[in-house]
Formats: structure tokens, C-alpha cells, sequence
């Protein structure tokens, strides 16, 4: 019998003799995220073994638990992506607001400076107890090869920590799921990672709580930010197609108790004249039924009136999909907006007006 043991971000795989009543461990190198398969049963106790991080693309092993023996797979396919062998993968935690200790995945070239002059991509979700765990993404692999941070916050809300973790960033408690954000944020600008002039902060969907309420409680900490799908009126939520169901996780304003959480998680609500924000990117899906596209429209357009910033606040509609989209086409014009926008802001040679028009 075999099972994956996680730490709430990283996997292990463990096997059970039931022979002698013995566990051990499957030697699997590395960390990440972790998966098994069945060859043959009930024939054969060999497995496939396939694992994945935020530097390994993936990679396929055979296994035998009678010998313990661990080889690259007949079925595996070697990819040399470029600038791959240089990632850098740190996993620390760090102290939130309230001195709890939160997670965070760091990931950079090898050769990084650490004295804040890099751009950082810091990105969060932390709802319906979702644990951040490590994928290896193309689109990630091209930020990182042009010299940005990505950081992966850990906040309350998700399941990194187990149950009370979630309940940690839960209707009444969800403050504490932007708060570690901020925390996050301020430990990159702290160990010289990024600076807050070139801080994107990034939140989708249930996300978008995170990331709407860290710019309007801690507009001097980013310099960008990217509200993507978001849910950003969290008090009129119950009034969109999807919004009846989502009750049960950020609560409904039929309760008088929680009615006052969706008010403090309501980042259209948040938005104060004359603040300087920093420059925010909203999107939204004019087919979307989870969260309709007047949620990021009415923060985009909140934060067009109010900011003093002069740092611009775009919308984008995309009209032919919704919440998400299978169309190839689309989401890569929709991720290079996205990233194009927040790097533009943040000063990165590479997506200057300028130097775009003499190319």
C-alpha cells in the first residue's frame, strides 16, 4: 500500500508492507508535488512514480517496493527548457501580523542580486482551504528567465497548515488572509528580494479578496497589481448567478455578524479619494458566472476616481470567455497582458513603451 504524506506544500510517498507490517519511505530525490500509478494489479506491486516542483517540468520513475528501487522511467520524456538547471527554489516562513508563521515559496535565478532591484511577482489565493502546492509552469519559466521573483504566498484560508488553517482565513477571520499577503510582501522587500517599486501583487477569482484588500490597506507596499476575475464587491456577491453557493465560504449578508465580514473583505468598499494606489490591472470574463464581470469592474472603476496616484487603472473585458478559457489564443493574450502591464509598471527594461516601439 502506498500513500503521499504532505506538509501542506511539499509531498513524500510511503509504502506499507503488509507482509511484516513495516512503512518506509519511497526514495523519490527532490520535493514537490507527487503522484502514483499502478502497472499490473493485482499482479505486480511496481508502480509509476511521478513528481513535479516549481524548477522540474516532470519527471516519470519506475518503482519496485520489494527492492526499493528507483529508475528513471522507460515512459519518461527528458525536457531541456531553457534556464531550467538555474532556479533557485527557497521555501521559508516568516512572521504575520499577528506573529503567526506563515509560509512562502521563493523562486529566482541563481543569479540573483539581493538588493531590491529585481522585479517580483508575488502571487496569493488562500480560500476554500486550496494549498498553493508546486507545479511547473512554461509561463512562469519565461517570467523567471527575464530576471523576475515569483513568490507563491501560503496565507490563511488555504490548507497549508490543515483544517484550522483554512478556518484561520474564514468568513469573520478572513482578514488574516490579506494581512499574511502583506507580510509576505514585506518579508521579500525586507531580505532585499524586490522593493515596493517593484512589487506586483497578483489575486484570481476568490483571490481577488487578497489582493483588492492588500492594495487598500497597504497601497505603499506594491507598485502594481493584478485583480484577475476577482471577487471585489464581496458585498453584493449573493446578487450574481454564483453567489448564493459562495455563502457558505465568505458568508451572507442575511446574518448581521457576517453581513459585517463581507463589508471588511469588500475591496470596492475600501477604496478612499485621494490615495495613492498603486497601478492595478482588472480583468474580467463577460461570460462568467462565478464571478460576474462587474465585481473587478466596479473596483477598476472605483479606483479611477479616487486614486492620486496618476499610475493608470486599466479594465479588461474579455468577451468571448468567462471565468476561465480552453481557447489557447485567448489565455495567452490574457497572461501576457497581464504580466506585460504589471512588468511596464515596475520599470522592467524589457516592457518599456520605448523600447517596444524601437524593436
Amino acid at each position: 500500500m502506498f500513500v503521499i504524506l504532505s506538509d501542506g506544500i511539499n509531498e513524500t510517498i510511503r509504502q506499507y508492507d503488509s507482509r511484516n507490517g513495516q512503512w518506509a519511505n519511497v526514495p523519490v530525490p527532490g520535493t514537490g508535488t507527487m503522484g502514483i500509478e499502478f502497472y499490473d494489479v493485482p499482479r505486480s506491486n511496481e508502480v509509476m512514480v511521478h513528481s513535479t516542483s516549481w524548477n522540474d517540468p516532470s519527471t516519470l520513475y519506475d518503482y519496485s517496493p520489494d527492492t526499493r528501487k528507483l529508475v528513471t522511467s522507460t515512459f519518461n520524456v527528458t525536457t531541456n527548457y531553457p534556464g531550467v538547471a538555474d532556479i533557485v527554489v527557497e521555501e521559508v516562513e516568516l512572521p504575520g501580523h499577528d506573529g503567526t508563521m506563515v509560509p512562502l515559496s521563493i523562486i529566482y535565478k541563481k543569479d540573483l542580486k539581493r538588493n531590491g532591484s529585481a522585479a517580483c511577482l508575488l502571487d496569493g489565493y488562500g480560500a476554500y482551504g486550496i494549498s498553493a502546492t508546486p507545479y511547473f509552469s512554461h509561463r512562469s519559466l519565461a517570467l523567471l528567465n527575464m530576471g523576475v521573483v515569483l513568490a507563491f504566498a501560503h496565507p490563511r484560508g488555504g490548507s497549508e497548515k490543515g483544517q484550522k488553517w483554512y478556518q484561520a482565513g474564514y468568513k469573520t477571520t478572513k482578514p488574516n488572509t490579506w494581512k499574511d499577503f502583506i507580510s509576505s510582501g514585506e518579508y521579500l522587500i525586507r531580505k532585499g528580494y524586490t522593493s515596493a517599486g517593484k512589487l506586483i501583487g497578483m489575486g484570481t477569482s476568490a483571490g481577488g479578496i487578497l489582493i483588492g484588500r492588500a492594495i487598500t490597506e497597504r497601497p505603499d507596499l506594491f507598485a502594481a497589481a493584478i485583480s484577475n476575475v476577482s471577487c471585489s464587491n464581496a458585498l453584493r456577491m449573493e446578487n450574481s448567478p454564483n453567489g448564493p453557493i459562495n455563502a457558505v465560504e465568505f458568508g451572507t449578508v442575511k446574518d448581521s455578524v457576517e453581513c459585517m465580514a463581507l463589508y471588511e473583505m469588500d475591496a470596492f468598499q475600501h477604496v478612499k479619494e485621494g490615495v495613492k494606489y498603486p497601478a492595478v490591472m482588472c480583468v474580467g470574463g463577460m461570460n462568467d458566472p462565478r464571478v460576474i464581470a462587474w465585481q473587478p469592474g466596479k473596483l477598476a472603476a472605483a479606483l479611477q476616481a479616487a486614486s492620486a496616484s496618476g499610475r493608470p487603472v486599466l479594465m479588461q473585458v474579455n468577451y468571448d470567455n468567462g471565468h476561465f478559457t480552453e481557447d489557447k489564443a485567448v489565455t495567452f493574450r490574457n497572461f501576457a497582458n497581464m504580466f506585460a502591464f504589471g512588468l511596464w509598471q515596475v520599470g522592467h527594461p524589457e516592457f518599456q513603451p520605448g523600447n517596444v516601439a524601437r524593436k
